[in-house]
């Protein structure tokens, strides 16, 4: 095999290796019931790290986002539903803690203001083109003075031309 041919191998190996996705969850988190795990990943997805604040705290390596982790695990073999997990950790950390925020009137305008800024956009463009429309173009001369025009601009040119 040619150096050049290895050297693109290895980097290609480095590279889809780089890409995988890492999941943060450790062995020693795993619950021994199925489907309790299968139900705190699903939880763990929607829920923010607070110091990454960009990735759910399954896919954060943060130390906090472990303990989150582990408190969605205790909550789930505590017998919490689904929507009381996620109710705890709200009073807890606060909305942010959700990676989609609740629909309620505290977030109303973070859901409200792009259907805001579209309205208006349309209400700001109609009342441009009414404008626009409504700015009539200034009304033709008649042949009177159009030729009148002609006899004042002739007489302008000759009264103070300094042309040779």
């Amino acid at each position: 095999m040619a150096p050049n041919l290895r050297a693109l191998l290895a980097a290609l190996l480095i590279l889809l290796t780089l890409g995988a996705p890492a999941f943060a969850v450790q062995p020693d988190e795993v619950l021994g019931d199925p489907a309790l795990e299968s139900r705190a990943r699903t939880l763990s997805a929607e829920l923010r790290c607070m110091v990454c604040q960009n990735q759910s705290i399954d896919d954060s390596d943060a130390p906090l986002a472990k303990d989150l982790r582990l408190i969605v695990r205790e909550r789930l073999k505590a017998g919490d539903s689904d929507s009381q997990v996620l109710d705890f950790m709200v009073a807890r950390y606060g909305e942010f803690v959700l990676l989609r925020p609740r629909m309620s009137w505290r977030n109303a305008l973070l859901w409200g203001a792009p259907i805001l800024v579209l309205v208006l956009g349309a209400l700001g463009a109609v009342l441009a083109l009414r404008r626009r429309s409504a700015a009539a173009p200034a009304p033709r001369l008649s042949a009177a003075e159009e030729a009148r025009l002609k006899a004042l601009l002739a007489e302008g040119d000759g009264a103070g031309s300094t042309k040779p």
